[in-house]
Parts: structure tokens; sequence; C-alpha cells
């Protein structure tokens, strides 16, 4: 009875979390389609999506190239959702990637955009997960990086604790060899820094 108890709220917490990933308040907060539209990327490109989660922005991205696009989640459930949103849309260029950011075994100098997106928080270390993608990029290749800014003021988000401040993202992406193209602010609460891996 205890285990069917704990299935149970197991099974309401994901779908608790699919209801927040997909809400139509998220999807006014960071429109995916306008940011994806605003990115530097090209209809034959490769692209990477960080912790997709149900695929908020894999989906916008698989629509804006021709090319492979690797959604990379470490729960199968939501790779599902990405799968099922897919099919109902006709995409077949999405790639499927169960696994951690810090075990991701893309190709080395193959991705040409990359997008983590509230994900760099809940990672062990920033340093670590930001050269893994550093590596998959190839030179010119674009990262964007969203996130909760860092400051006792905002309420909204993922304990204080674990946030990445806006400068210390873009200190640790510069010591890694990126170059910042830009810093946003979506909102108060949510800032977006775009970087690209320099040419050497």
């Amino acid at each position: 009875m205890n285990h069917i108890l704990h299935c149970n709220q197991q099974d309401q917490k994901f779908l608790t979390k699919i209801a927040f990933l997909d809400s139509k308040q998220r999807e006014s907060l960071i429109p995916p389609e306008l940011l994806i539209q605003q990115m530097p990327i090209k209809k034959n490109h490769t692209l990477l999506d960080v912790g997709a989660g149900t695929g908020f922005f894999t989906i916008p991205m698989a629509e804006s190239t021709t090319n492979k696009v690797y959604a990379i989640d470490p729960d199968q459930r939501m790779l599902r959702v990405i799968k099922d949103k897919a099919r109902e849309k006709g995409l077949t260029n999405i790639m499927l990637i169960q696994d951690y950011i810090e075990d991701l075994s893309i190709e080395s100098n193959s991705v040409d955009f990359a997008m983590a997106s509230l994900i760099l928080h809940e990672v062990s270390s920033l340093t670590k997960v930001l050269s893994i993608i550093f590596e998959v990029l190839r030179k010119g290749g674009h990262l964007l990086c969203i996130e909760y800014e860092k400051d006792d003021l905002i309420i909204e988000g993922p304990p204080m604790s674990i946030r990445i401040s806006s400068e210390e993202l873009k200190k640790t992406l510069s010591l890694i060899g990126f170059e910042i193209v830009k810093k946003t602010k979506i909102n108060d609460a949510i800032y977006t820094v775009l970087a690209v891996k320099r040419e050497m």
C-alpha cells in the first residue's frame, strides 16, 4: 500500500512539473518561438537543448533547422513527452538522449547552437558542465543560458543558495574560453547570457 501511495505521489509530482513547464504563464514569461527566432540559428545548424524537459524549447528549435536537434534530459518520462509532441508536429529531426549533461557523449565540435534553460543552477559543477558544452560546440558556435538572478529581493525561483548570478556566469564562461555576446533581462527575476565559442 505504501509503495502504491509513493508511486502516486511521484506521478503527481511529475504531472505538476509538466503542467508548470508547459504552462501559459511560462510561455508568456519566456516566449520560446520568439526567443529562438532571435538566436543566431541557420537552417542547416545542429542544435542542443540541455535539460530539455518537456521540449518547451526543443520543439521550436527543431522547427528552425533541417538538421539534428539533440534533446538531453535524465528523465525518460520527459523525453516521452517530447517524442509525442514531435510526432504531433511531424518533426523527425529530434534526437532524444536520456542522460545527465555531465555524461554527455556528443561528438566534439559538432554543435552550432546550444541552449541551457533554467538548468545550470541544478548541476554539481558549473565549470564542468560549461566546459562540456564548450567541447561539443564548433568554433563560432553559440550558447544561450537562461537563469534566475541571484538577488535577495527576488523571491520567485529556486533557493538563493543555488542560484547563479549573471556576473558569476559571465565570469565562468569567459574563463572557459567563451566570449560574451550579450546579457539581457527577460524580467526582474530571469536573465539570459548569449556566448560564443571563440575562433582560436
